[in-house]
């Protein structure tokens, strides 16, 4: 039932492999996960003033550049975006909330992915494999990544249900369970100002741990509280700027295997997605311990 990944490089002069070891990750966990599958790459991040979105629609044809224009043009700002398959990477100097106001008012039918300094995240419906081709991976370097193959359980198979989800700047996470009382957080969750955009419980373990970081909790202790008040079964990785974390639930009920080497430090669910990587004959592997935190950045 579903299989995440995530890799983060130590040793800058991998960066330019990120996009090509990651997907080589996704693939063997293609079996986890036929229904959809999706990443989120930390690369190029933009300067203070600046923020990058990744933008979605199903329409391959969609006129990017006539949202681009109307954008740029009210907010009197430059923009500029890159086009991957279905989504929209755009760089706009202006705040957060601007942007998204401005989206919200002209452009409803679009969805933003993700948002921040340094996140892209590109997810479809289909094999690890097709996605992966879709969004050209092996060509995006950066400095760390995760990766999600989504065996759907809780929600529709869809591009907007699957994984990773972002509820917060540069914030995401990829999930493998399910959780028992997302129902009742979503609802907690829109009373704190928190919106979640679907019915997968999942992205409510995202927006549970970006009300908690809003609250001035370190991502250690939003994910201690975690532990406290999300019910169910799952080991999460959550992408930050700067790193990673990983967490399995008190039981450790869902599978979770991590490497380390003076280059990098990767996690899957399974063994074999990290064999590939160079120098794991050499890596400290370990099983992460049952409700415990796990985190590494710059």
């Amino acid at each position: 039932m579903c299989g995440i990944v995530g890799l983060y490089l130590k040793d800058p002069s991998l960066q330019a492999q990120l996009g090509s070891l990651l997907g080589a990750m996704l693939l063997e966990m293609s079996e986890r996960g036929p229904d959809s599958a999706g990443f989120a790459v930390y690369r190029e991040p933009v300067d203070g003033g600046t923020v990058k979105l990744t933008l979605f629609h199903p329409d391959r044809h969609y006129p990017w550049r006539t949202l681009t224009a109307g954008l740029g043009d009210d907010l009197n700002t430059p923009v500029d975006g890159e086009m991957r398959a279905t989504h929209l990477v755009m760089r706009v100097e202006a705040r957060p909330e601007q942007v998204r106001h401005w989206l919200d008012a002209h452009h409803p039918e679009v969805r933003i992915m993700g948002m921040g300094e340094a996140i892209e995240i590109y997810k479809e419906k289909g094999t690890p494999a097709q996605v992966i081709r879709r969004f050209e991976l092996a060509k995006l370097a950066g400095s760390h990544a995760l990766g999600h193959t989504r065996m759907a359980t809780e929600s529709a198979v869809t591009t907007e249900h699957s994984h990773p989800f972002s509820t917060g700047l540069d914030l995401c996470l990829v999930h493998n369970g399910s959780l028992s009382n997302h129902n009742r957080l979503r609802r907690w969750l829109a009373r704190r100002g928190i919106r979640c955009q679907t019915d997968n419980d999942s992205e409510v373990a995202a927006g549970y741990l970006t009300h908690r970081l809003r609250e001035g909790a370190s991502l250690q202790d939003a994910l201690e509280a975690a532990l406290r008040d999300l019910d169910g079964f799952y080991t999460f990785a959550v992408g930050t700027r700067d790193g990673f974390a990983v967490l399995r639930d008190p039981i450790a009920c869902k599978p979770a295997v991590m490497a380390e080497t003076d280059a990098w430090v990767a996690m899957a669910s399974e063994y074999r997605a990290l064999d590939g990587l160079p120098g794991i004959e050499r890596a400290r592997l370990w099983e992460p311990a049952p409700a415990t935190v796990y985190a590494w950045g710059h």
